[in-house]
């Protein structure tokens, strides 16, 4: 991997995060129409360590309150009660999902599911279903309001992103929305779902690395790390405008953009410009 890659990969990685757009199905997708080929799951796994650093650093105050709750109610029962250490066991429940899915499809993860038709069918299927989502949500919940089954719904829906093109944040979104949560709090609890999956999911592919276990090209370290740091700055940048923005906001423009992506990169695929695979 090149340094010039690794500037357009790590921006595109920051841009594209946190929007239900799905930023693997973009580095997929990018990599592939400039002539890079794909930069495989492992780049995109450890570049994630950057935009989840982001998710740290913004909610760095509620994460460290939910953290310092949690502990507390490992030996104090009375504190799981307190809003803050039930975030904390909630996260945990809605990240087993994701953990053991992403452990029994290891290979799939980081060979079939990078079939550019894959991608654009999950583009295209996953846009319409947050667009119903978005229409029929009543929006009306807040976090304060989670139940552990709705939190391990969330869940399942991240473990959804296992496939590029679905999108973390856009599965886990959906969900929200049609269990009744408000954008904003459909978005936010999104982020702080998704650090522990994102942050393992990422470590575990640099130890792969390694070690030699990583499928495909060996990671070439020192353009991975700086498309990390860049995807850290504009993912930061990205949390502030998105949760802004919901506040207002509907999710229809990333649903277009979403469909016509999709039938793009299947019609570029079609007529040979873009390899699939």
């Amino acid at each position: 991997m090149s340094w010039i890659e690794a500037v357009v990969l790590g921006l595109v990685q920051g841009l594209t995060e946190f929007l239900p757009i799905s930023s693997s199905a973009h580095l997929r997708v990018v990599g592939e129409a400039f002539g890079w080929g794909d930069p495989g799951a492992a780049f995109t796994a450890i570049t994630q360590i950057g935009t989840e650093a982001a998710v740290l650093l913004y909610f760095r105050r509620d994460i460290g309150r939910i953290v310092s709750a949690w502990v507390r109610s490992l030996g104090d029962r009375a504190v799981r009660r307190d809003p803050d250490a039930r975030m904390g066991w909630l996260i945990i429940a809605g990240t087993l999902p994701i953990g053991v899915l992403g452990l029994l499809f290891q290979d799939r993860i980081e060979t079939t599911f990078r079939d550019l038709r894959i991608v654009a069918i999950a583009l295209v299927a996953f846009s319409l279903v947050l667009y119903w989502a978005d229409r029929v949500g009543r929006k009306k919940r807040e976090l304060d309001q989670l139940t552990v089954g709705h939190g391990i719904a969330f869940g399942f829906a991240q473990a959804m992103a296992l496939v590029p093109g679905v999108s973390r944040s856009g599965g886990t979104i959906t969900m929200g929305l049609f269990l009744g949560y408000s954008r904003a709090a459909a978005a936010r609890y999104s982020f702080l779902l998704a650090v522990p999956a994102v942050l393992a999911s990422g470590f575990f592919q640099v130890y792969e690395a390694l070690t030699g276990g990583v499928a495909g090209e060996t990671v070439a370290w020192g353009p991975t790390i700086l498309a990390t740091v860049l995807a850290f700055g504009v993912g930061l940048v990205v949390i502030a405008w998105l949760l802004r923005y919901l506040d207002r906001g509907s999710f229809t423009p990333f649903v277009v953009y979403r469909v016509v992506l999709g039938l793009l990169i299947l019609a570029l695929v079609g007529a040979g410009v873009l390899a699939p695979q």
